[in-house]
């Protein structure tokens, strides 16, 4: 498989590996992560464990024994498997001096591994890892991106058709093998269903009422099932921003498919004509366009939407250098302005709103409204402090 370069993960994980004892790599299985830290270039001893795999040496009873004694960079694939290691790199990363970093790839968030913020709190670093991006891909791409996901292998796929069958198959797997293994109980039939019902709420607020009464369950079980979701990086809560403007606000998170291209799988589609003609076209490119946005900004803990009981919207906040810039998500040739957009840009204070669109000219729409093509996003970022 052809192999793309993963710059921007690649120097965050190195400048993490400088400033601490521990960095954890987060991000959902099949993303690329063992693959990256197998090409991470650290000058020193390498040591790899893999903990999926039962062969591996660093058990349990024998790991304090292997750790204390190895030098250099020690990367550890799938460490939620062993959540008691953490107690035992406390111990290892406090040693003076340091004789080893410890890079920790990890498939669920960390809220599911018990007592590692507890264990390594002042020791460790947090990257997040996605599949492929539009920065690292090329702009000329982004169509294929956006129909096939970010996976690698969905995404390196020789057709559509293979892969829509990779992520079929990945679909399958993740439920029936990967969450089991996480020490998830929950029947797989029941959480496709699940699944495949939250696909055609994509983009929309969260309803727990709503899928529970179609799923003949309790609200508590929909929560849970959208936590196991949400925590192993299938799907993005943006929650929503509060502001005191005298307006009702709503109050519940907006869901949405972290991967456009098992989204795609879920409904059925498997190629840009079928998409092009399904209801949940708009909702797909907004999907898309958000995540590379919060990507690009790094902004996956500060991004959030702003949405009043009255109507007013605005699909995406961040907040940087004590400044607000809005983004909104139109799949359009030529979008206008809106008199929510001028809501919003009144009610939240926007420095600049920035109109993303699939076409090729960034014009001006109004005073701090912008319309920029999706691919134009990396220049007009620059505009934002980090």
């Amino acid at each position: 498989m052809k192999w793309i370069p993963r710059k921007t993960v690649q120097t965050a994980v190195l400048q993490s590996l400088k400033r601490y004892a521990v960095t954890v790599l987060l991000g959902p299985r099949q993303c690329g992560k063992t693959t990256l830290a197998r090409q991470i270039p650290f000058r020193g001893p390498v040591t790899m464990f893999d903990l999926e795999d039962p062969e591996t040496s660093l058990k349990p009873e024998s790991a304090s024994l292997i750790l204390r004694n190895l030098t250099g960079l020690i990367i550890i694939d799938e460490c939620q498997r062993q959540p008691k290691l953490f107690e035992l790199l406390r111990v290892l990363a406090d040693r003076r001096p340091l004789p080893a970093r410890f890079l920790l790839l990890g498939s669920a968030s960390m809220e599911r591994v018990r007592g590692v913020s507890e264990s390594l709190a002042g020791r460790v670093s947090y990257v997040e890892m996605g599949g492929f991006s539009l920065e690292e891909i090329g702009t000329g791409k982004a169509k294929n991106l956006w129909i096939r996901g970010t996976f690698p292998n969905a995404f390196l796929a020789k057709s559509d058709e293979e892969s829509h069958l990779w992520r079929m198959n990945f679909i399958q797997s993740f439920l029936e093998r990967d969450l089991p293994q996480l020490g998830i109980r929950i029947p797989s039939t029941a959480l496709r269903r699940f699944w495949t019902m939250l696909a055609h709420l994509h983009g929309q607020v969260w309803n727990a009422s709503e899928l529970a009464r179609s799923m003949g369950v309790q609200e508590d079980t929909t929560r849970r099932y959208l936590d196991v979701l949400t925590g192993s990086f299938m799907i993005r809560q943006l929650q929503p921003w509060f502001v005191n403007t005298g307006k009702r606000l709503v109050k519940a998170p907006k869901i949405y498919f972290r991967d456009c291209g098992l989204l795609h799988s879920l409904l059925g589609i498997k190629n840009l004509s079928q998409l092009q003609a399904h209801p949940k076209l708009g909702f797909s490119w907004e999907g898309f366009a958000l995540d590379e946005v919060i990507r690009m900004t790094s902004a996956h803990h500060d991004a959030f939407f702003y949405k009043t009981h009255s109507g007013a919207e605005l699909d995406l906040l961040i907040i940087r250098g004590g400044k607000s810039y809005g983004f909104e998500f139109k799949y359009g040739d030529a979008p206008q302005t809106t008199k929510s957009m001028h809501i919003v840009t009144e009610d939240l204070k926007l420095t600049q709103l920035f109109v993303i669109y699939p076409g090729r000219h960034a014009y001006p729409l109004a005073e701090k409204i912008e319309a920029v093509p999706l691919t134009d996003v990396p220049d007009i970022l620059r505009r934002i402090p980090v």
